[in-house]
């Protein structure tokens, strides 16, 4: 378990950081005058941390003996210590439109301490689909870069946006529907989730370990509210479009101009 986190009902599976830093920059992201140049920078930090800590806490680590540059003065100029294991392999899978950056966001992160040869970044385009009355009822796959097995892989899911859980389910299945192999291990790193996420994905597939910087909860009753988050089962983060509430509003348009 992290340090810094929120003591919650939802299992042990489920880390809800309780980061200042974090929920500064989140509370800036869905700021209604904060533009599109401004957001890019925010969503960097933010996921420079958020991947942060699921490497510090799940990623296996060995202990490792590595020269300094003073070396060259003293034959104890080693680091010796644990260091994130460079046999790791991790795969990344990028949920086009608004998990585009934050996944590449990881996959620079990621490079910084494991070889290139052993990240993958995939491609997966997905869309809500609505109802005559503008509800989500489901996911559109409209393509799939998918570049290989993800046997022995730590699978990251970087969906910035926890609504339904309806797509880091439907990406899920469909890597296991076209037997790709068993990952060692699947993270999945919204920055902002609902109640509503945590328990379908739990529902739905309990292999997935989540990390999460902000759970919104905004729509639940004063009693839930007042109490550690899951211990109600009336918690609500989702209107009647399933948009989370508070929320950041509009994050895959506001990233991409998209009305312009």
């Amino acid at each position: 378990m992290a340090s810094l986190e929120i003591q919650h009902a939802y299992g042990p599976k489920i880390h809800i950081l309780d980061d200042p830093f974090l929920l500064s920059l989140l509370a800036h992201l869905g700021h209604p005058e904060t533009t599109t140049s401004q957001l890019r920078p925010l969503l960097r930090r933010i996921y420079e941390r958020l991947v942060g800590a699921a490497l510090a806490w799940e990623f296996p680590k060995v202990e490792a003996k590595i020269p300094t540059r003073m070396r060259q003065y003293t034959e104890k100029g080693y680091y010796q210590g644990p260091i994130l294991d460079p046999e790791t392999k991790v795969v990344i899978a990028c949920l086009v439109r608004a998990g585009v950056l934050p996944s590449e966001i990881c996959y620079e992160t990621l490079s910084q301490v494991l070889p290139s040869e052993n990240l993958r970044l995939d491609y997966l385009s997905m869309s809500r689909r609505v109802d005559e009355n503008g509800k989500v009822i489901g996911t559109d796959d409209s393509g799939l870069k998918i570049g290989g097995p993800i046997q022995d892989a730590i699978l990251l899911l970087p969906d910035p946006m926890g609504a339904t859980g309806g797509t880091v389910c439907r990406t899920l299945d469909i890597y296991y529907n076209m037997e790709l192999g068993t990952p060692k291990e699947v993270i999945a790193l919204p920055m902002i989730s609902t109640p509503e996420f945590l328990r379908r994905v739990q529902r739905d597939h309990p292999e997935v370990v989540t990390y999460t910087a902000r759970l919104d909860r905004g729509l639940s009753s004063a009693e839930a509210l007042a109490a550690p988050p899951g211990t109600f089962p009336d918690e609500c983060g989702l209107n009647d479009h399933q948009y989370i509430v508070p929320g950041a509003g509009g994050l895959g348009e506001i990233l991409t101009n998209s009305w312009i």
